[in-house]
């Protein structure tokens, strides 16, 4: 499964003062950190409370880039800002994210086009998250069909069926679930399918436990992409003992440790 790494985030209290300072070590040892736990991509994310989203975009990709080579997703409500990324990366990037609204679908793709990136695509709208996943369902085929008609792949697309705090709403977890399996027949090839983990434990007491139960059973269901945090080592535990148990890796008794050095 593609881990993306969540944790260069401007929302989290010390990324969002390394940003403010430009404090570089604090930023590297994340990207170092995650990598090596097991990140294969690397979310990028000023954070809200940014002044300058489009300057400390770059500089988190130059001071990234400095230290690893893995892609990077670019992580913006902010086509500029994305496209500010765009042009530096090293690596093919992936694109956090579109909606599946029109106008802002034709924004993005343009630029994935332009750029040669790849699109996290939310299935949600102007009326917010369904509550269905026969709704979830529709805006997935509107991202598919919309990003083919650009001349972008299926297989470009990670589609993201929007995880819901589960002490919140509840009913919905199995709703994502089953959301996941069904957009694996929306092609052919399929869109990938990824989701931001750390929402579905949101304000709950046991966040790890939480996080870790939901990735199993939705990497049983055919989840290809998470984005999460590589350093709760459970958490990554759960996940390759997962795809061990569904035949995905060769088992050996070190089978962790192989994982981790790969």
């Amino acid at each position: 499964m593609i881990v993306i790494g969540e944790l260069i985030n401007g929302m989290y209290k010390d990324v969002g003062k390394a940003i403010v300072n430009k404090e570089i070590d604090v930023i590297q040892h994340l990207a170092v950190d995650q990598v090596n736990a097991g990140s294969s991509v690397l979310d990028v994310n000023t954070g809200p409370y940014s002044k300058n989203p489009k300057d400390d975009m770059k500089w988190l990709i130059e001071s990234i880039q400095k230290v690893t080579d893995v892609p990077l997703a670019l992580d913006s409500t902010k086509p500029d800002v994305i496209e500010e990324g765009l042009k530096i990366v090293k690596k093919r990037a992936i694109i956090n994210s579109t909606s599946a609204d029109n106008e802002k679908m034709e924004k993005i793709f343009t630029l994935a086009k332009s750029y040669n990136a790849q699109v996290i695509g939310l299935t949600m709208n102007r009326s917010g998250v369904p509550n269905s996943r026969e709704m979830r369902l529709e805006l997935a085929a509107a991202i598919v069909a919309k990003a083919v008609e650009f001349g972008l792949n299926p297989d470009d697309l990670f589609i993201d069926p929007i995880v819901l705090p589960v002490n919140v709403a509840q009913p919905q977890a199995i709703e994502v679930l089953e959301s996941i399996r069904e957009f694996r027949l929306l092609s052919d090839p399929a869109p990938n399918t990824v989701v931001g983990l750390s929402n579905v434990s949101q304000g709950t007491k046991f966040r790890s436990l939480v996080n870790r139960t939901f990735l199993t059973m939705a990497v049983a269901n055919g989840l290809t992409a998470a984005i999460l945090d590589p350093l709760d080592k459970e958490l990554i535990d759960a996940m390759v003992t997962a795809e061990l148990i569904l035949n995905k890796n060769i088992y050996c008794d070190s089978f962790l440790d192989a994982y981790r050095k790969r």
